[in-house]
């Protein structure tokens, strides 16, 4: 099955979300952030300019997240960038 730019963000911000709202993250999430990412910038198939610019930020925090010694305190440095980052994505009212 094969996963349209929709189901690829929602995922993408329900790790995101996830994340945030837990304060830990597994390697195996940061693994699949940046896969999504990649995914979504290889296959050009994200048409928002502000998403765009963004993606490799959120695919930074994956690499960082994923050899992270302190993971809490990776996500509690990026907590403003996550929820910007999931604030991006529901604008784009994915259904």
């Amino acid at each position: 099955m094969t996963l349209n730019v929709n189901n690829l963000l929602t995922l993408l911000q329900d790790i995101l979300d996830e994340q945030a709202g837990d304060g830990i993250g597994e390697v195996s999430e940061y693994q699949q952030i940046k896969r999504l990412v990649k995914n979504m910038m290889a296959n050009n198939r994200i048409t928002d300019d502000q998403l765009l610019q963004l993606l490799p930020e959120i695919y930074n925090y994956g690499r960082e997240g994923e050899n992270a010694q302190n993971v809490p305190e990776h996500i509690i440095t990026n907590t403003e960038n996550i929820q910007s980052w999931i604030s991006a994505i529901k604008q784009l009212d994915i259904k």
